[in-house]
């Protein structure tokens, strides 16, 4: 569905994306405000053993993993669950994306999507049900993510060169909610009660359907509904699935970037808790920084750097010299890259003892930037590329590379305890700088079948 004709209230975009920009960013808010307590809350409080065994399902949990990877103490326990949990999110988008596109269409799915994940941060407030609530969020998850972004793209028509500024800007819109929420979520949990930040997850997740149920007059409707009025029951030509095999490639070094990029929520946290001096010193007044508060970071320059990045990008394309959707992905992991190297510097400089926590910004600082270039550039690539008639299948497929990444993070992660930090922020380097490799090496073969549709 076309733009034209409506009404424009965002930068000269459809106010459907206004809509979906700020859905997407309570929903983003309950994600991360719940996952910047989740290892701080199984390291200190869950997972203690007086406590672990009230946990239904754990004690099972646990001896699966130790079949594969040996005894899990507390720390590498509670890596292995954020790793399965932050894969498994992405990894439901596949099924969350074949129900819209086979039966619900995109609208129903993105509802029951949300009301699932509501219900499922509420469910975090009574500790024997921890699992049973993550597997609620997961599901939740898994039926509004893909959805949500198709939607995004089908606010415009084939060709529209407003489709990658409007990924840009919805990409501004999680990152707010992800910038807010370890300072509501974070704090009521550190410091008032870690139930308390978990009901405030859940409180947002339900500000954000009943946003979205206002907004269906603005939204187009579902891909499903216009491809079989189109007649889309014919099978897929050879173009078609030329780009479907394109994207399929570039999911290994996607993984590869969300297996470093995750270590972010993961075994960052346990470096700013327990290596990191986070002392603030002035004139007036001395504080220390909470844990969870270095979470608001990265999200916080998404939004503050992104007009920047739009407006490199912009001279470079006036020049010329834009790089290609390939070039940018290759760009963000290496990148990625750089920022694990200069955790890497800041372990050897403190040599044993506490870092500056100035070192944190500077790794959030490149790392942002990385993500800018690979993330919403993802997202957009999805809805050029793809099919329509596959549009939320491939969107789930193309997430599913951070069920993967989450996977491998948590496995990175349960290393942590055992190594020295210097030695663990230069693998994490090398994996982020192999994955730029692989797309450097892609870019070539796959300009044909990307640049065509």
């Amino acid at each position: 569905m076309s733009a034209a004709g409506e009404r424009r209230d965002l930068f000269g975009h459809p106010r459907g994306l206004s809509y979906l920009f700020t859905v997407e960013m309570w929903e983003r808010f309950s994600y991360y405000g719940m996952r910047a307590l989740l290892v701080l809350y199984m390291v200190k409080y869950l997972f203690d053993p007086a406590r672990a065994d009230t946990v239904i399902g754990l004690a099972s949990l646990k001896s699966g993993l130790e079949a594969v990877f040996g005894p899990l103490g507390v720390q590498p326990l509670a890596s292995h669950v954020y790793g399965l949990y932050t894969g498994l999110v992405y990894f439901t988008p596949i099924v969350g994306g074949l129900i819209a596109d086979r039966w619900l269409g995109q609208r129903r799915t993105v509802v029951i999507g949300a009301a699932l994940m509501a219900v499922g941060h509420f469910m975090m407030a009574f500790e024997p049900l921890f699992l049973f609530a993550l597997t609620v969020l997961i599901l939740g998850n898994g039926a509004f993510k893909p959805n949500i972004s198709t939607q995004v793209g089908a606010l415009y028509a084939p060709g529209d060169p407003r489709r990658d500024r409007a990924f840009s800007i919805f990409y501004v819109g999680i990152n707010l909610g992800a910038f807010l929420a370890p300072l509501v979520c974070g704090t009521l949990g550190e410091t008032i009660g870690w139930h308390y930040g978990f009901g405030a997850a859940g409180v947002g997740m339900t500000v954000g359907l009943v946003i979205y149920l206002i907004a269906a007059p603005t939204l187009p409707p579902d891909v499903r509904a216009r491809t079989i009025a189109a007649g889309g029951s014919r099978p897929l030509g050879r173009e078609e699935w030329a780009a479907i095999g394109a994207l399929v490639l570039l999911c290994l070094p996607m993984t590869l970037f969300w297996a470093t990029y995750e270590q972010s929520g993961n075994t960052i946290a346990l470096w700013a808790d327990q290596h990191t001096d986070r002392a603030v010193n002035l004139i007036i007044f001395t504080a220390e920084i909470p844990v969870t508060w270095f979470q608001a970071i990265n999200p916080f320059m998404i939004f503050a750097f992104t007009p920047f990045v739009l407006m490199l990008w912009r001279r470079q394309a006036a020049a010329g010299r834009e790089p290609s959707t390939g070039a940018k992905l290759a760009y963000g992991c290496l990148l990625n890259a750089l920022s694990y190297l200069i955790l890497f510097s800041a372990a050897l400089a403190a040599a044993g003892g506490k870092a500056s926590w100035l070192w944190l910004v500077a790794y959030f600082a490149v790392l942002t930037v990385g993500e800018l270039y690979l993330s919403p550039i993802g997202l957009s690539l999805v809805t050029k590329v793809a099919p329509a008639r596959c549009l939320s299948l491939m969107m789930g497929v193309w997430l599913a590379t951070s069920f993967t990444g989450g996977l491998l993070a948590g496995y990175l992660g349960s290393l942590w305890s055992g190594m020295d930090k210097s030695d663990f922020f230069l693998t994490i380097a090398l994996i982020a700088a192999a994955a730029g490799a692989i797309v450097l090496a892609l870019v070539r073969p796959l300009r044909t079948v990307l640049s065509s549709r």
